[in-house]
């Protein structure tokens, strides 16, 4: 089994997604190899409301490097094909996306409910902690609107979303994206392709 520990907010975690897919793209025994993503939260007490965005966050983290890391982080990504906007994206609290990404799970769209998120909020600046905007994306991966209604009327999933954190501190994940393999030590999901699909060979050699 593969789990990959992730975050909507984190802009690694997108670009690691992008990268993760390329790695086992050409992975020989990939139909072998189960992918869950599980739920980290980076900040948990956050709140449901927009507030500043990420690139004015990310001044009060590191003053005057901002803008040249909020540059990096967004030339990588356009690498993958991703339009990062941080100067759109404004962090929320991401504990319902993580909820509605086990309902996506239960339905076999984990990969497309995970895409549609980070594109919902890091080239789209959408607020996904609203409930109305989770509807429309759930809908839009493939989901049942009234019972993605359902489970962000209720606490559904909020267990599932509690055990992965407590799994996470388990093994060690302090920070995102970071990938476990069949419980082994957790790694940086946001490596060059080559280096996970390395990694991920070895692990489909493991199982012949």
């Amino acid at each position: 089994m593969i789990e990959i520990y992730t975050d909507v907010l984190c802009p690694w975690c997108y670009i690691g997604k992008r990268r993760i897919t390329t790695a086992l793209a050409d992975v020989a025994g990939r139909e072998r190899m189960e992918v869950v993503w599980r739920s980290f939260e980076l900040d948990p007490g956050a709140s449901v409301t927009p507030g500043e965005t990420a690139a004015e966050a990310m001044v009060m983290w590191w003053g005057d490097q901002a803008s040249a890391r909020v540059a990096k982080i967004q030339a990588l990504g356009a690498a993958e094909g991703l339009d990062l906007d941080l100067h759109a994206a404004r962090p929320v609290s991401t504990f319902d996306a993580h909820r509605l990404a086990h309902l996506a799970a239960d339905h076999g769209l984990a990969d497309e409910m995970m895409e549609r998120l980070f594109r919902a909020y890091h080239t789209e600046g959408l607020n996904v902690a609203d409930p109305l905007v989770l509807e429309r994306l759930g809908a839009e991966a493939g989901l049942e609107a009234v019972r993605v209604r359902d489970v962000l009327s209720g606490d559904a999933y909020a267990a599932d979303v509690r055990a992965d954190e407590r799994r996470a501190a388990e093994l060690g994940v302090r920070g995102v994206p970071s990938v476990v393999i069949d419980d082994g030590p957790p790694f940086s999901g946001v490596q060059p392709p080559a280096a996970l699909r390395t990694l991920f060979e070895q692990a489909a050699r493991s199982r012949v």
